[in-house]
């Protein structure tokens, strides 16, 4: 990144924990390098699939599904460099640990529902994790769920700590269909989406000509 003063600040990507509750903010992940592309992909939610009733063939019955995909680089080189004591005890280790455990549950929480089910309890709630928002700019800040995780350790220190690896991260969109509109997450959501129709609506219309249409088909 260049040093030059009139650079603009260059904002990075990354995860936001909320807690599902209070909306209250509980971590914030910060990637240490951008990723040079992020995958999106939407799949429309049709009600009428192939050979179903005529009537529904334009219809659609919520959001699509979007998902993501980023892989981002972490190096420990520079705090290596720098001395940073931590770093060179535990290499990236709590680095990989901060993004695996999001779709660990909490250990409390996993020993709070072993204790009930040896206690004979027969309706045992499924544990909840936070709410993960993956923020890309202020203006694409987005409820997800964790899908795929993988990492590729590529380096190591002679503790064998890992001191550079590659992350890929795979997230679904969470949209109102999932939370419902009353939820923290299917509210951002309706601002994503609100905001989605604006930028459309501020895009140049095209012309028919354009086309090689010289009026309505």
């Amino acid at each position: 990144m260049t040093t030059f003063p009139g650079s603009p600040r260059l904002l990075r990507g990354g995860l936001v924990l909320l807690d599902p509750v209070s909306g209250g903010v509980e971590r914030v992940i910060a990637l240490q390098y951008n990723p040079e592309t992020l995958t999106r992909t939407l799949a429309a939610k049709a009600t009428g699939g192939e050979g179903g009733d005529r009537s529904e063939a334009l219809r659609i019955s919520g959001p699509p599904v979007e998902t993501f995909t980023v892989e981002a680089q972490i190096d420990a080189t520079d705090a290596l460099e720098q001395g940073d004591a931590e770093t060179a005890a535990l290499g990236l280790h709590r680095q990989l640990a901060q993004l695996e455990t999001l779709i660990y549950p909490r250990a409390s929480a996993l020993a709070g529902n072993h204790a009930l089910a040896a206690a004979g309890t027969l309706e045992i709630v499924p544990m909840e994790t936070p709410l993960v928002l993956f923020v890309w700019g202020a203006t694409r800040v987005l409820p997800v769920r964790l899908t795929s995780f993988s990492v590729t350790e590529e380096a190591y220190d002679p503790n064998l700590n890992p001191i550079r690896a590659k992350v890929s991260l795979g997230m679904r969109v969470l949209s109102v269909d999932d939370l419902g509109f009353e939820h923290k997450g299917g509210s951002l959501f309706m601002v994503h989406h609100r905001r989605k129709e604006q930028l459309a609506a501020q895009a140049a219309a095209g012309a028919l000509g354009a086309l090689g249409l010289s009026g309505p088909p």
